[in-house]
């Protein structure tokens, strides 16, 4: 096995990718309309936006580009929420606001392969579909709800029956489920050099290794500080997702921040590979304790996982991961755990994206919740009319000061400590 979970903190998609590039990091001073700090989807997807319409733009990365959770993701592409369905949404933040978050996700995956048609960026992308299948029968009539609220809203999305999931899959045991067509997966590390590539060539200024040190206000905007240059900047966008260390220490306290861990076996005989996911699609189900699989351009079987408090999670858990996946994909043959690496997500208590007010033209986004790729993405092109001049108000996220989560420091921990509860109640749901 090849464990890349620990520094320098890459993932299969680094060692795999190609086309890396080198860029310098910053030196001496620099004056644009819009700095965005962090070179993951959020940052890439708005610089290259906001390029496009005409503003000058500098991306400053602490490490390289996609070094988060850019780079440390599956590659799912899903243009839906995490627990949480088009209606409920409505009912919270009304109609208007409510069918304007809707409505942004509705075209997230669509955009993602537009992009990647537009820009020619080489990726492994597949936009063949994202199956959710239902592990009980409860979960299996919420599936039926969201398929159909995400139907009448536009979507290409069905419900499945038993023979349909299991056709589609490979896999047996679920009693249904669904599937959104404009979903897919790829290689997020080429796909997020391509979006660098492009924002490059369409006027922005990229810089690795360039960690932000201060944010200052000034009397015309704001002065970003490294430790061997500064950007003065008319906009500020924070776009570091998880990562962004003692930046915005208030910042820290708005999200739980979820550690993920992903495998990737060794290429799976063609017998094997022939009877699961035959059209390529990716797939999450509906446990608590999620489980997703999908294959890479080599015919790697890819899942991901949770852990609950404990020491040794970096050697313990992957292996655990390894065993699940023979047991719910029926290998009577697992191939060998090749390999492992984690990283970390930024969760919203709601699991909605947001954007945060820090300050006159200072914002920091958030749009993954499990959701990274297709809603980061979308952001950047929202965000993008901001830096043009939009009023952060008038976007179709949710705007508003940094809510700190109560008794943080304890309750960041909570996904992870209860994890075994959920572990046993995905159980009893099947039981019944």
């Amino acid at each position: 096995m090849i464990d890349v979970a620990g520094p320098p903190g890459l993932s299969l998609w680094h060692a795999v990718s190609r086309n890396r590039r080198e860029r310098p990091a910053l030196e001496g001073a620099l004056d644009v309309d819009l700095a965005i700090v962090g070179g993951g989807f959020s940052g890439l997807s708005t610089a290259l936006h906001a390029v496009e319409k005409g503003n000058s733009v500098a991306v400053l990365e602490a490490e390289i580009t996609a070094w988060g959770a850019t780079g440390r993701n599956a590659g799912f592409v899903v243009p839906n929420f995490a627990k949480r369905d088009p209606d409920d949404i409505v009912a919270q933040l009304g109609p208007e606001r409510g069918e304007g978050l809707v409505d942004f996700a509705t075209g997230s995956a669509d955009l993602v392969f537009d992009l990647i048609k537009r820009h020619g960026i080489e990726c492994n992308a597949v936009q063949s579909g994202w199956i959710q299948p239902a592990h009980s029968q409860a979960a299996l009539e919420k599936t039926r709800s969201r398929a159909e609220q995400w139907a009448r809203r536009g979507k290409p999305a069905v419900a499945l029956d038993r023979q349909a999931i299991e056709e589609l899959t490979g896999v047996r045991g679920y009693p249904g489920g669904w599937m959104d067509r404009s979903g897919g997966v790829l290689n997020p590390v080429e796909y997020a050099r391509g979006l660098a590539d492009a924002a490059e060539k369409a006027g922005a200024h990229l810089f690795e290794h360039t960690r932000v040190a201060s944010i200052d206000r000034t009397a015309d905007g704001w002065t970003l500080k490294t430790a061997s240059g500064s950007v003065r900047a008319g906009k500020v966008l924070i776009a570091t997702n998880a990562y962004g260390g003692p930046l915005h220490r208030t910042l820290q306290r708005t999200y739980f921040p979820l550690k993920i861990f992903q495998i990737a076996t060794a290429p799976l005989p063609r017998e094997i590979r022939a009877r699961l996911l035959p059209g390529g699609q990716g797939v999450g189900d509906t446990r608590r304790n999620l489980f997703t699989f999908r294959f890479d351009g080599e015919n790697r079987l890819i899942t991901g996982g949770m852990h609950s408090i404990g020491q040794g999670a970096d050697a313990r858990v992957p292996q655990a991961i390894w065993r699940r996946l023979a047991k719910h994909l029926d290998l009577p043959e697992i191939p060998p755990l090749e390999y492992s690496w984690s990283g970390i997500a930024a969760v919203e208590p709601d699991f909605l994206p947001r954007l945060v007010d820090l300050g006159p033209d200072l914002i920091a986004g958030f749009a993954c919740n499990g959701r990274g790729i297709a809603m980061t993405i979308a952001m950047g092109k929202v965000l993008a009319d901001w830096a043009g001049g939009a009023n952060a108000k008038d976007l179709p996220l949710p705007f508003a000061p940094p809510s700190p989560i109560p008794l943080h420091g304890l309750m960041r921990h909570a996904p992870n400590m209860l994890l075994p509860l959920s572990i046993l109640r995905d159980r009893l749901d099947e039981g019944r």
